[in-house]
């Protein structure tokens, strides 16, 4: 609890999202203020979102949450960027876009993400930084009530907002799909944002729905299922089973395509705080943002973006472990248990070595599962700030918070996501070259780097065939590999959740 100082006013002549115009610090006495500093990229951040909705809810005639955002990436500084994500995060906040970190420097932030509470007579009463401080804000937003209540300084009145997906409702067949998998059972896309997965033929015909389209962690049919945001996923052939990172139930799923049944494999559906490693049996452990799986042999390997850490689940004894990464948010390589990983988003494998699309550090990492079993930076700075576009070899080349990474024919096919392109990596030299995509967020089809891509997130190979989750244009590529040919495919029949009559 800092001394109370009088909060600094907010910017107008910035851009603001979910509000028709700016929000002042004088306009808000008498509420409540809490400033969520944010950077879209960043799994704490996200991770708080949830906690921020409980308070908005629980208090919504006495506070106001306003979410600036400071970005990390350049990607992240354009407006429309920050917009997709508040669509994707389905934000209900006011949202100021901090150009140039001036409101970060007014408020002496230094990480993010950071609260900071300012009270109805205008003063910073309360700073917090990183994740789990539900309980300490509840309390400190309580007691601001009952005080203020006494001197008569809250007006209690609910604030009303122009939400972004009030303007601009999601109802396209597809919303935000994070990651697609390209096997002989069809294609299986994580429809994200519409919280389930989609399985159609090669060529986009329907096979099956399965999720209500609801958020929820429910076990069942592929009609009675929930999902809560998925994203990757891994086949098993042989017995026609799909595991799925579900990732905001923090939970991995299994579904069977021959019952039609989806169960939940691991987790508890609570976000796991232990950063350290650990393990045990997997219904009792919980996890924390798994967001990709590969399957080798009998064990899922886990791309853990919430701890920094690679996690390992034996499917025969049911238990999961820590594989790799102390849970330090870096880029060390070295001994598995010496390791740090930062947001790993990619996971893919050749069968001797687990190839990691590490998001933070904006890298392609090596794990060998062979002795000696070791960490390596395959190619990109290594450095959470060591970001750009550049094509190269190892250290010298540039990525902007990779995404996605697909072993096909000894060669790695990486989504680079906020550089808008597909680009192939050599997993023995580090070589990195872009192959498809300008660099130009869009939607359009053509031929290599003619094409445009707006932050796709997953990507998958099968014959002569790479699929893309094209997560901002709301679709998935497919790209003749022979051609280097990119079209859009379409999906008869496929409609949103809420929009799909019955």
């Amino acid at each position: 609890m800092p001394p109370r100082v009088r909060a600094p006013e907010l910017p107008q002549n910035y851009p603001w999202l979910n509000t028709e115009k700016p929000l002042s610090v004088k306009q808000l006495r008498g509420r409540i203020v809490i400033l969520d500093f944010w950077t879209y990229c960043c799994i704490n951040c996200l991770h708080i979102l949830p906690e921020l909705k409980y308070l908005e809810q629980k208090y919504k005639d006495s506070l106001t949450v306003i979410g600036v955002h400071s970005a990390k990436f350049d990607h992240e500084k354009e407006t429309e960027n920050i917009r997709q994500a508040i669509l994707r995060y389905d934000i209900e906040h006011p949202v100021l876009i901090d150009s140039g970190f001036k409101v970060w420097q007014d408020y002496t932030v230094r990480a993010w993400p950071t609260l900071i509470v300012i009270d109805p007579e205008g003063y910073v009463v309360g700073s917090v930084s990183g994740e789990g401080n539900l309980d300490i804000l509840d309390e400190l937003v309580e007691k601001l009530i009952h005080q203020h209540q006494e001197k008569g300084t809250i007006n209690f009145q609910e604030l009303q907002l122009t939400l972004e997906k009030q303007q601009k409702p999601l109802i396209t067949p597809l919303a935000f799909p994070g990651k697609v998998l390209a096997t002989t059972a069809g294609l299986f896309i994580a429809d994200s944002g519409h919280h389930r997965l989609v399985l159609s033929t090669l060529d986009g015909e329907i096979l099956h729905i399965i999720g209500t389209g609801k958020p929820g962690l429910v076990d069942g049919s592929f009609h009675e299922a929930q999902f809560f945001a998925p994203q990757g996923m891994t086949f098993d052939v042989e017995n026609q089973i799909l595991y799925v990172a579900d990732t905001e139930n923090h939970a991995l799923r299994r579904v069977d395509l021959q019952r039609q049944r989806v169960e939940t494999i691991a987790g508890t559906g609570k976000q796991s705080r232990n950063i350290y490693p650990h393990g045990g049996a997997a219904l009792e452990i919980a996890l924390n943002s798994p967001w990709d799986l590969q399957k080798v042999e009998n064990s899922l390997f886990i791309a853990m973006a919430g701890p920094h850490q690679i996690w390992e689940m034996n499917l025969e004894s049911g238990t999961v472990k820590t594989y790799a990464g102390t849970g330090a948010e870096a880029c060390v390589d070295g001994l598995l248990h010496e390791s740090a990983f930062a947001q790993p988003s990619g996971i893919t494998a050749d069968g001797k070595e687990l190839y990691i699309a590490d998001s933070e550090v904006s890298s392609i990492r090596g794990v060998k599962l062979v002795e000696p079993k070791i960490v390596r930076t395959i190619c990109g700075s290594g450095a959470l700030f060591g970001f750009g576009d550049v094509d190269g070899q190892g250290f010298e080349a540039r990525l902007q918070h990779c995404l996605g990474v697909e072993y096909a024919q000894n060669f790695l096919w990486v989504a680079d996501t906020y550089n808008h392109k597909i680009k192939l990596v050599s997993p023995n030299t580090g070589n990195c070259q872009t192959i498809l995509g300008d660099g130009v967020a869009g939607l359009q089809d053509g031929q290599g780097k003619n094409s445009h891509f707006y932050e796709p997130s997953g990507l998958s190979v099968i014959d002569s065939s790479l699929y893309i989750a094209d997560t901002n244009n709301h679709v998935i590529r497919r790209v003749d590999l022979n051609t280097l040919m990119v079209t859009t495919l379409e999906f008869t029949g496929l409609c949103a959740p809420d929009v799909c009559i019955p």
